[in-house]
Protein backbone atom coordinates (compact mmCIF):
# COMPACT_ATOMS: atom_id res chain seq x y z
CA UNK A 1 0.00 0.00 0.00
CA UNK A 2 1.52 3.45 -1.22
CA UNK A 3 1.43 6.55 1.30
CA UNK A 4 -1.33 8.28 -0.29
CA UNK A 5 -3.37 4.58 -0.38
CA UNK A 6 -2.83 4.48 3.64
CA UNK A 7 -3.72 8.20 4.22
CA UNK A 8 -7.20 7.20 1.96
CA UNK A 9 -7.16 4.54 4.07
CA UNK A 10 -7.23 5.25 7.78
CA UNK A 11 -9.25 8.87 6.40
CA UNK A 12 -12.17 5.88 5.65
CA UNK A 13 -11.71 4.19 8.74
CA UNK A 14 -11.39 7.57 10.76
CA UNK A 15 -15.01 8.46 9.30
CA UNK A 16 -16.06 5.48 10.95
CA UNK A 17 -14.92 6.19 14.10
CA UNK A 18 -16.34 9.44 13.80
CA UNK A 19 -19.72 7.96 12.98
CA UNK A 20 -19.15 5.32 15.92
CA UNK A 21 -17.88 8.31 18.55
CA UNK A 22 -20.67 10.53 17.98
CA UNK A 23 -23.50 7.01 18.47
CA UNK A 24 -21.19 6.42 21.66
CA UNK A 25 -21.49 9.99 22.60
CA UNK A 26 -25.37 10.17 21.84
CA UNK A 27 -26.14 7.16 23.78
CA UNK A 28 -23.33 7.43 26.25
CA UNK A 29 -25.72 10.13 29.24
CA UNK A 30 -29.08 9.13 27.58
CA UNK A 31 -31.92 9.37 30.00
CA UNK A 32 -32.49 6.47 32.66
CA UNK A 33 -35.80 4.71 31.68
CA UNK A 34 -36.38 4.32 35.37
CA UNK A 35 -39.85 4.70 36.66
CA UNK A 36 -41.60 7.97 35.87
CA UNK A 37 -42.42 10.22 38.29
CA UNK A 38 -45.62 11.25 38.83
CA UNK A 39 -46.40 15.11 39.04
CA UNK A 40 -48.94 17.51 37.93
CA UNK A 41 -46.02 20.43 37.73
CA UNK A 42 -46.38 23.37 35.11
CA UNK A 43 -42.65 23.54 33.78
CA UNK A 44 -42.23 26.73 31.23
CA UNK A 45 -39.06 26.49 28.97
CA UNK A 46 -37.63 29.80 27.88
CA UNK A 47 -36.21 29.47 24.50
CA UNK A 48 -36.34 26.44 22.18
CA UNK A 49 -32.58 26.37 21.16
CA UNK A 50 -29.95 23.27 22.10
CA UNK A 51 -30.37 23.91 25.82
CA UNK A 52 -34.37 24.22 26.02
CA UNK A 53 -35.13 21.27 23.00
CA UNK A 54 -32.94 18.99 25.03
CA UNK A 55 -34.37 19.57 28.19
CA UNK A 56 -37.58 19.62 27.33
CA UNK A 57 -37.04 15.67 25.02
CA UNK A 58 -35.45 14.14 28.38
CA UNK A 59 -38.28 15.73 30.36
CA UNK A 60 -40.86 14.30 28.57
CA UNK A 61 -39.52 11.23 29.22
CA UNK A 62 -38.97 11.58 32.92
CA UNK A 63 -42.29 13.37 34.35
CA UNK A 64 -45.81 11.38 33.82
CA UNK A 65 -48.46 14.21 33.57
CA UNK A 66 -46.23 17.13 33.99
CA UNK A 67 -47.77 20.44 31.99
CA UNK A 68 -44.52 21.41 29.94
CA UNK A 69 -44.37 24.93 27.34
CA UNK A 70 -41.79 26.02 25.48
CA UNK A 71 -41.86 29.61 24.41
CA UNK A 72 -40.02 31.04 21.19
CA UNK A 73 -40.50 32.92 18.84
CA UNK A 74 -38.12 31.86 16.09
CA UNK A 75 -39.65 28.93 13.82
CA UNK A 76 -36.04 28.56 12.39
CA UNK A 77 -33.72 26.28 14.87
CA UNK A 78 -30.02 27.40 14.01
CA UNK A 79 -27.15 25.32 14.10
CA UNK A 80 -24.95 27.65 15.72
CA UNK A 81 -21.63 25.54 15.46
CA UNK A 82 -22.18 24.89 11.75
CA UNK A 83 -22.18 29.31 11.11
CA UNK A 84 -17.57 28.67 10.85
CA UNK A 85 -17.88 26.64 8.27
CA UNK A 86 -20.89 28.06 6.46
CA UNK A 87 -18.50 31.44 6.64
CA UNK A 88 -15.15 29.08 5.18
CA UNK A 89 -17.44 28.36 2.03
CA UNK A 90 -17.43 24.35 3.24
CA UNK A 91 -21.28 23.95 3.69
CA UNK A 92 -24.00 25.59 2.81
CA UNK A 93 -26.48 28.46 4.04
CA UNK A 94 -28.61 25.96 4.97
CA UNK A 95 -26.46 23.44 6.41
CA UNK A 96 -27.32 25.31 10.13
CA UNK A 97 -31.11 25.28 9.13
CA UNK A 98 -33.75 23.34 10.33
CA UNK A 99 -37.20 23.74 11.56
CA UNK A 100 -38.23 24.74 15.55
CA UNK A 101 -41.14 22.43 16.19
CA UNK A 102 -39.36 19.06 14.26
CA UNK A 103 -37.16 18.68 17.28
CA UNK A 104 -39.96 18.50 20.00
CA UNK A 105 -41.40 15.46 21.51
CA UNK A 106 -45.26 15.13 21.84
CA UNK A 107 -46.41 16.35 25.24
CA UNK A 108 -44.42 19.92 24.73
CA UNK A 109 -46.19 22.39 23.76
CA UNK A 110 -44.81 25.02 21.57
CA UNK A 111 -45.75 28.86 22.16
CA UNK A 112 -43.88 30.46 19.02
CA UNK A 113 -43.82 33.81 20.94
CA UNK A 114 -41.28 35.29 22.82
CA UNK A 115 -40.98 35.94 26.58
CA UNK A 116 -42.07 39.49 27.41
CA UNK A 117 -42.24 40.04 30.72
CA UNK A 118 -41.00 37.42 33.80
CA UNK A 119 -41.91 37.90 37.30
CA UNK A 120 -39.86 35.20 38.97
CA UNK A 121 -42.19 36.31 43.01
CA UNK A 122 -45.62 35.89 40.78
CA UNK A 123 -43.94 32.89 39.54
CA UNK A 124 -45.69 34.29 35.86
CA UNK A 125 -44.66 35.19 32.08
CA UNK A 126 -46.36 37.05 30.05
CA UNK A 127 -45.98 36.60 26.28
CA UNK A 128 -45.23 38.78 23.41
CA UNK A 129 -49.12 38.28 22.09
CA UNK A 130 -50.35 38.67 25.94
CA UNK A 131 -50.84 35.31 27.56
CA UNK A 132 -50.03 34.87 31.40
CA UNK A 133 -48.36 31.40 32.18
CA UNK A 134 -47.86 30.30 35.40
CA UNK A 135 -45.85 28.09 36.64
CA UNK A 136 -44.30 25.90 38.92
CA UNK A 137 -40.82 25.85 37.28
CA UNK A 138 -38.83 27.79 35.58
CA UNK A 139 -36.02 27.07 32.45
CA UNK A 140 -34.49 30.23 31.78
CA UNK A 141 -32.51 29.09 28.29
CA UNK A 142 -32.96 32.70 26.02
CA UNK A 143 -29.58 32.44 24.58
CA UNK A 144 -27.91 35.65 24.30
CA UNK A 145 -28.55 38.92 22.51
CA UNK A 146 -26.00 40.11 19.63
CA UNK A 147 -25.69 43.86 20.72
CA UNK A 148 -24.62 45.09 17.26
CA UNK A 149 -26.19 48.31 18.15
CA UNK A 150 -23.54 48.81 20.94
CA UNK A 151 -21.10 49.44 18.00
CA UNK A 152 -21.76 52.51 15.98
CA UNK A 153 -21.67 52.47 12.38
CA UNK A 154 -22.32 48.62 12.11
CA UNK A 155 -24.96 47.73 10.32
CA UNK A 156 -26.29 43.76 9.53
CA UNK A 157 -27.45 45.61 6.54
CA UNK A 158 -23.84 46.49 5.18
CA UNK A 159 -22.73 42.57 5.80
CA UNK A 160 -21.18 41.16 2.28
CA UNK A 161 -20.38 44.74 0.43
CA UNK A 162 -17.53 46.76 1.58
CA UNK A 163 -15.10 43.74 3.28
CA UNK A 164 -17.83 43.58 6.08
CA UNK A 165 -18.52 40.39 7.60
CA UNK A 166 -19.83 39.23 10.61
CA UNK A 167 -19.84 34.99 11.53
CA UNK A 168 -22.11 35.20 14.05
CA UNK A 169 -25.54 37.28 12.95
CA UNK A 170 -26.64 33.54 11.35
CA UNK A 171 -26.54 31.33 8.23
CA UNK A 172 -26.88 33.64 5.81
CA UNK A 173 -24.89 36.52 6.84
CA UNK A 174 -21.94 33.89 7.59
CA UNK A 175 -22.73 32.83 3.79
CA UNK A 176 -22.29 36.82 3.16
CA UNK A 177 -19.09 36.90 5.17
CA UNK A 178 -17.27 33.80 3.21
CA UNK A 179 -18.22 35.95 -0.12
CA UNK A 180 -16.63 38.99 0.92
CA UNK A 181 -13.31 36.96 3.08
CA UNK A 182 -13.04 34.87 -0.51
CA UNK A 183 -13.13 38.67 -1.90
CA UNK A 184 -9.98 40.01 0.15
CA UNK A 185 -8.11 36.69 0.26
CA UNK A 186 -8.49 36.75 -3.89
CA UNK A 187 -7.22 40.83 -3.93
CA UNK A 188 -5.09 41.32 -0.83
CA UNK A 189 -5.01 44.28 1.68
CA UNK A 190 -5.55 44.36 5.47
CA UNK A 191 -7.73 42.03 7.22
CA UNK A 192 -9.47 42.59 10.94
CA UNK A 193 -10.16 40.74 13.46
CA UNK A 194 -11.14 41.30 16.97
CA UNK A 195 -13.76 40.01 20.18
CA UNK A 196 -15.85 41.89 22.62
CA UNK A 197 -14.80 42.82 26.12
CA UNK A 198 -18.13 40.50 27.31
CA UNK A 199 -18.21 37.23 27.98
CA UNK A 200 -19.28 35.22 24.62
CA UNK A 201 -20.43 32.35 23.23
CA UNK A 202 -18.15 30.01 21.19
CA UNK A 203 -15.13 32.38 22.47
CA UNK A 204 -12.55 30.43 19.65
CA UNK A 205 -14.72 31.29 17.22
CA UNK A 206 -12.53 34.35 16.62
CA UNK A 207 -9.39 32.46 16.52
CA UNK A 208 -11.03 29.75 14.03
CA UNK A 209 -11.94 32.60 11.40
CA UNK A 210 -8.48 34.28 11.48
CA UNK A 211 -6.94 31.03 11.25
CA UNK A 212 -8.95 30.35 8.42
CA UNK A 213 -8.58 33.37 6.38
CA UNK A 214 -4.76 32.83 6.70
CA UNK A 215 -4.96 29.84 5.46
CA UNK A 216 -6.89 30.61 2.36
CA UNK A 217 -4.88 33.07 1.44
CA UNK A 218 -1.79 30.78 1.60
CA UNK A 219 -3.84 28.60 -0.76
CA UNK A 220 -4.46 30.61 -3.15
CA UNK A 221 -0.64 31.92 -3.18
CA UNK A 222 -2.05 35.59 -2.02
CA UNK A 223 -0.89 35.09 1.49
CA UNK A 224 2.28 37.81 0.40
CA UNK A 225 -0.58 41.16 -0.19
CA UNK A 226 -2.39 40.14 2.72
CA UNK A 227 -2.08 41.51 6.28
CA UNK A 228 -3.77 39.65 9.31
CA UNK A 229 -4.38 41.46 12.24
CA UNK A 230 -5.70 40.17 15.78
CA UNK A 231 -6.72 42.42 17.82
CA UNK A 232 -7.49 40.95 21.17
CA UNK A 233 -9.65 42.61 24.17
CA UNK A 234 -7.53 41.95 27.03
CA UNK A 235 -3.74 40.34 27.78
CA UNK A 236 -4.63 37.07 26.44
CA UNK A 237 -6.15 35.45 23.15
CA UNK A 238 -7.95 32.64 24.72
CA UNK A 239 -9.50 32.23 28.79
CA UNK A 240 -7.21 28.64 29.19
CA UNK A 241 -3.81 30.33 29.83
CA UNK A 242 -1.71 27.08 28.30
CA UNK A 243 -3.60 27.50 25.26
CA UNK A 244 -3.43 30.89 24.56
CA UNK A 245 0.07 30.43 25.12
CA UNK A 246 0.03 27.66 21.69
CA UNK A 247 -2.28 30.46 19.65
CA UNK A 248 0.50 33.34 19.99
CA UNK A 249 2.30 30.54 19.05
CA UNK A 250 0.59 29.79 16.28
CA UNK A 251 -0.21 33.40 15.36
CA UNK A 252 3.79 33.84 15.64
CA UNK A 253 4.24 31.22 12.94
CA UNK A 254 2.16 32.39 10.47
CA UNK A 255 2.99 36.28 10.68
CA UNK A 256 -0.61 36.96 12.16
CA UNK A 257 -0.03 40.71 13.85
CA UNK A 258 -1.84 40.98 17.32
CA UNK A 259 -2.99 43.72 19.44
CA UNK A 260 -3.69 43.82 23.21
CA UNK A 261 -6.27 45.30 24.94
CA UNK A 262 -8.11 46.71 21.98
CA UNK A 263 -11.55 46.41 21.85
CA UNK A 264 -13.62 47.46 19.27
CA UNK A 265 -16.02 50.33 20.04
CA UNK A 266 -17.01 51.66 16.21
CA UNK A 267 -16.73 51.67 12.51
CA UNK A 268 -17.08 53.59 9.56
CA UNK A 269 -17.95 50.97 6.73
CA UNK A 270 -17.73 53.63 3.92
CA UNK A 271 -14.00 54.46 4.68
CA UNK A 272 -13.63 50.86 6.10
CA UNK A 273 -12.05 52.22 9.32
CA UNK A 274 -12.30 50.60 12.86
CA UNK A 275 -12.00 52.39 15.73
CA UNK A 276 -10.66 50.71 19.10
CA UNK A 277 -10.29 51.94 22.75
CA UNK A 278 -7.04 51.26 24.43
CA UNK A 279 -5.44 51.99 27.51
CA UNK A 280 -3.99 54.63 25.42
CA UNK A 281 -7.37 56.26 24.33
CA UNK A 282 -8.52 55.30 20.40
CA UNK A 283 -6.99 53.92 17.89
CA UNK A 284 -8.14 53.94 14.33
CA UNK A 285 -7.26 50.98 12.27
CA UNK A 286 -8.00 51.00 8.19
CA UNK A 287 -9.32 47.24 6.92
CA UNK A 288 -9.87 46.13 3.77
CA UNK A 289 -11.90 43.04 5.51
CA UNK A 290 -12.79 42.87 8.94
CA UNK A 291 -15.18 40.24 10.39
CA UNK A 292 -17.51 42.48 13.28
CA UNK A 293 -18.51 40.12 16.80
CA UNK A 294 -20.67 42.39 18.60
CA UNK A 295 -20.79 42.81 22.31
CA UNK A 296 -23.23 39.58 23.74
CA UNK A 297 -25.47 40.82 26.42
CA UNK A 298 -28.80 39.01 28.16
CA UNK A 299 -31.78 39.70 26.32
CA UNK A 300 -33.55 42.64 27.68
CA UNK A 301 -36.45 40.46 29.15
CA UNK A 302 -34.37 38.64 31.15
CA UNK A 303 -32.19 42.16 32.27
CA UNK A 304 -35.61 43.31 33.42
CA UNK A 305 -36.59 40.39 35.61
CA UNK A 306 -34.81 40.60 38.77
CA UNK A 307 -33.08 37.52 37.65
CA UNK A 308 -29.70 38.76 36.79
CA UNK A 309 -26.43 38.94 39.16
CA UNK A 310 -26.59 42.42 41.06
CA UNK A 311 -22.84 42.17 41.82
CA UNK A 312 -21.16 40.37 38.61
CA UNK A 313 -21.41 41.24 34.85
CA UNK A 314 -24.08 44.03 35.70
CA UNK A 315 -23.53 45.24 32.19
CA UNK A 316 -24.47 41.91 30.46
CA UNK A 317 -26.90 40.30 32.63
CA UNK A 318 -26.27 36.68 33.19
CA UNK A 319 -28.85 35.19 35.29
CA UNK A 320 -27.35 34.37 38.69
CA UNK A 321 -27.52 30.87 38.99
CA UNK A 322 -25.38 28.25 41.07
CA UNK A 323 -22.24 26.66 39.09
CA UNK A 324 -23.03 23.79 40.24
CA UNK A 325 -26.58 22.96 40.42
CA UNK A 326 -27.44 25.82 38.06
CA UNK A 327 -30.75 26.57 39.99
CA UNK A 328 -31.17 30.12 40.85
CA UNK A 329 -29.47 31.59 43.86
CA UNK A 330 -33.17 33.46 45.04
CA UNK A 331 -36.05 31.53 43.45
CA UNK A 332 -35.35 27.86 43.56
CA UNK A 333 -37.92 27.10 41.00
CA UNK A 334 -35.42 28.68 38.15
CA UNK A 335 -32.72 27.64 36.58
CA UNK A 336 -30.68 28.37 34.03
CA UNK A 337 -29.26 26.78 30.89
CA UNK A 338 -26.77 27.43 28.15
CA UNK A 339 -25.58 30.53 27.01
CA UNK A 340 -27.76 32.79 29.93
CA UNK A 341 -26.06 31.50 32.79
CA UNK A 342 -23.88 33.55 34.75
CA UNK A 343 -21.43 31.30 35.37
CA UNK A 344 -17.63 31.36 34.77
CA UNK A 345 -17.42 29.14 31.50
CA UNK A 346 -19.94 27.44 29.78
CA UNK A 347 -21.28 29.53 26.64
CA UNK A 348 -20.93 26.33 24.12
CA UNK A 349 -23.27 23.67 22.43
CA UNK A 350 -20.69 21.09 24.23
CA UNK A 351 -21.38 22.98 27.84
CA UNK A 352 -25.07 22.14 27.13
CA UNK A 353 -24.57 18.64 26.95
CA UNK A 354 -23.47 18.58 30.49
CA UNK A 355 -25.89 21.05 32.13
CA UNK A 356 -28.72 19.53 30.49
CA UNK A 357 -28.94 15.98 32.61
CA UNK A 358 -27.90 18.08 35.96
CA UNK A 359 -30.91 20.83 35.42
CA UNK A 360 -33.25 17.42 34.94
CA UNK A 361 -31.59 15.75 37.96
CA UNK A 362 -31.80 18.54 40.22
CA UNK A 363 -35.71 19.60 38.99
CA UNK A 364 -36.89 16.29 39.31
CA UNK A 365 -35.39 15.28 42.24
CA UNK A 366 -37.01 18.58 43.85
CA UNK A 367 -40.57 17.48 42.44
CA UNK A 368 -39.90 14.11 44.42
CA UNK A 369 -38.84 16.19 47.59
CA UNK A 370 -35.53 14.52 47.27
CA UNK A 371 -31.71 16.28 46.59
CA UNK A 372 -30.11 16.49 43.02
CA UNK A 373 -26.78 15.18 43.36
CA UNK A 374 -25.42 16.05 39.65
CA UNK A 375 -22.91 19.02 39.47
CA UNK A 376 -21.71 20.86 36.71
CA UNK A 377 -18.09 21.11 36.76
CA UNK A 378 -17.92 24.21 33.92
CA UNK A 379 -16.98 21.38 31.13
CA UNK A 380 -16.35 23.78 28.14
CA UNK A 381 -15.35 22.13 24.73
CA UNK A 382 -14.03 24.53 21.24
CA UNK A 383 -12.79 22.45 18.37
CA UNK A 384 -10.17 25.21 17.65
CA UNK A 385 -9.87 25.28 13.78
CA UNK A 386 -6.11 26.36 12.69
CA UNK A 387 -6.71 25.62 9.02
CA UNK A 388 -9.17 23.73 6.81
CA UNK A 389 -7.84 19.86 7.66
CA UNK A 390 -6.80 20.80 10.81
CA UNK A 391 -8.29 21.66 14.23
CA UNK A 392 -6.89 21.39 17.82
CA UNK A 393 -9.89 20.00 20.11
CA UNK A 394 -9.78 22.16 23.20
CA UNK A 395 -11.58 20.58 26.58
CA UNK A 396 -11.35 22.47 29.65
CA UNK A 397 -13.42 23.02 33.09
CA UNK A 398 -14.05 26.22 35.74
CA UNK A 399 -10.05 25.57 36.76
CA UNK A 400 -8.86 25.73 33.24
CA UNK A 401 -7.99 22.03 33.74
CA UNK A 402 -7.68 20.64 30.23
CA UNK A 403 -10.23 17.32 30.17
CA UNK A 404 -9.68 15.71 26.63
CA UNK A 405 -12.52 12.89 26.08
CA UNK A 406 -10.61 11.15 24.08
CA UNK A 407 -7.56 10.93 26.06
CA UNK A 408 -4.59 8.82 24.18
CA UNK A 409 -6.16 9.33 21.24
CA UNK A 410 -7.29 13.26 20.47
CA UNK A 411 -3.71 15.65 22.05
CA UNK A 412 -5.65 18.90 22.68
CA UNK A 413 -3.02 20.90 21.69
CA UNK A 414 -1.81 19.38 18.51
CA UNK A 415 -3.27 20.27 15.43
CA UNK A 416 -4.73 17.37 14.19
CA UNK A 417 -6.63 16.27 11.17
CA UNK A 418 -9.03 14.40 13.38
CA UNK A 419 -9.76 16.97 15.46
CA UNK A 420 -10.82 18.00 12.31
CA UNK A 421 -13.40 15.44 11.38
CA UNK A 422 -14.79 15.55 14.79
CA UNK A 423 -15.93 19.47 13.72
CA UNK A 424 -16.78 18.63 10.62
CA UNK A 425 -18.59 15.22 10.90
CA UNK A 426 -19.28 13.86 14.02
CA UNK A 427 -20.27 17.02 15.78
CA UNK A 428 -23.51 17.55 14.25
CA UNK A 429 -24.94 14.09 14.59
CA UNK A 430 -23.64 14.46 18.35
CA UNK A 431 -25.27 17.61 18.62
CA UNK A 432 -28.90 16.83 16.72
CA UNK A 433 -28.91 13.51 19.19
CA UNK A 434 -28.28 15.71 22.13
CA UNK A 435 -31.41 18.29 20.97
CA UNK A 436 -33.72 14.47 21.23
CA UNK A 437 -32.38 14.08 24.42
CA UNK A 438 -30.12 11.07 23.61
CA UNK A 439 -26.50 12.95 24.54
Amino acid sequence: MNEFDAMVSSRRGFLGLAGGSAALLALGSAPARAERVKTAAKIVILGAGAAGTALANRLVHRLDGADITVLDARKQHLYQPGFTLIAAGLKPEGYSISATKDWLPQGVSLIEEAAAEIDPEARTVTTSGGSVLSYDFLIVATGLKLDYDAIPGMSLDLVGSNGLGSVYAGPDYAAKTWAAMDKFTSEGGVGVFSRPATEMKCAGAPLKYTFLTDDYAVRKGTRGKVEIKYFAHNKAFFSVPIVSEKVRMLFGERNIQTAMDHVLIALDPGKRIATFQTPEGTREEGYDFINVIPPMRAPDVVRASGLSWADKWTDQGWIEVDKGTLRHARFPEVFGLGDICGVPKGKTAASVKWMVPVVEDHLVAQIEGKEGTQIYNGYTSCPLITRIGKAMLVEFDYNDNLTPSFPGVIAPLEELWISWLMKEIALKPTYNAMLRGKA
